[in-house]
């Protein structure tokens, strides 16, 4: 039987083995909804100097990115899905940046398998957990400070991992519930230009996308690609 354990960004370090790193608003929603629009690849960067010194290297690449939700000067693309709809992203390179997802692949130094989850392929990445059929997964949950209120979204969204591995019924309206009125969540209201409520929606959209997103080495360096599973 797998065993399942579940850190956050501060003790994700100690993570062996297969690890899902989890960022449901939004790194790896808007991930997600960049390889359904057409992208070749996701470098995954930890600082916004290092995206801007490898954009250097790939100058055809586009920069994604925020700092704490609001868009960074200078780079292409806000860590927004539904900003994704104006731009022909097909075939291009993605360099992303974000303030939770990609630091929690970056901070994985130990992992051998590191997958990146949110709600929209949450199937799809139990089915290739399955297939895989690990002795242990540690959840990443990026977005978790329990102290502070935050991350119930991610939380919600292990839950659900879980569940399929364990062939337990899932309440997707218990799950929509909680990522709405988690705290990251609320901020979808409206009332904030950087947060527009069709990000939540999309969040929301559950296994929209039928493939798994794995990390690979290239050059060093963490790209994400997707792998379908159906």
């Amino acid at each position: 039987m797998t065993q399942f354990y579940r850190v956050n960004l501060d003790s994700c370090h100690q993570a062996r083995g297969v690890v899902v790193v989890i960022d449901v608003l939004r790194a790896f929603t808007t991930a997600g909804y960049l390889f359904e629009a057409g992208v070749k690849e996701i470098y995954l960067t930890s600082s916004v100097e290092e995206a801007l010194n490898l954009h250097q290297l790939l100058p055809e690449s586009l920069l994604l990115g925020e700092i704490d939700g609001i868009p960074i000067p200078g780079f292409d693309l806000g860590n927004s899905p539904s900003e994704l709809s104006r731009y022909d992203v097909r075939g291009k390179t993605i360099i992303q940046r974000t303030t939770a997802g990609t630091q929690g692949v970056i901070r994985c130094l130990h992992a051998n398998t590191i997958l990146t989850a949110a709600l929209t392929n949450a199937r799809a990445t139990a089915i290739y957990l399955q297939r895989m059929a690990p002795e242990e997964i540690t959840f990443v949950l990026t977005g978790h400070f329990p102290h502070e209120g935050w991350g119930d979204e991610d939380v919600v969204c292990a839950d659900v991992l879980e569940a399929y591995l364990q062939n337990r019924p899932i309440d997707w309206n218990e799950v929509a519930r909680r990522v709405r009125d988690s705290r990251s969540g609320r901020h979808y209201d409206g009332t904030r230009e950087a947060f527009p409520p069709r990000d939540l929606d999309m969040a929301v959209d559950f296994n929209r996308f039928p493939f798994a997103m794995q990390v690979k080495k290239k050059d060093g360096l963490p790209v994400l690609q997707t792998v379908p599973v159906e």
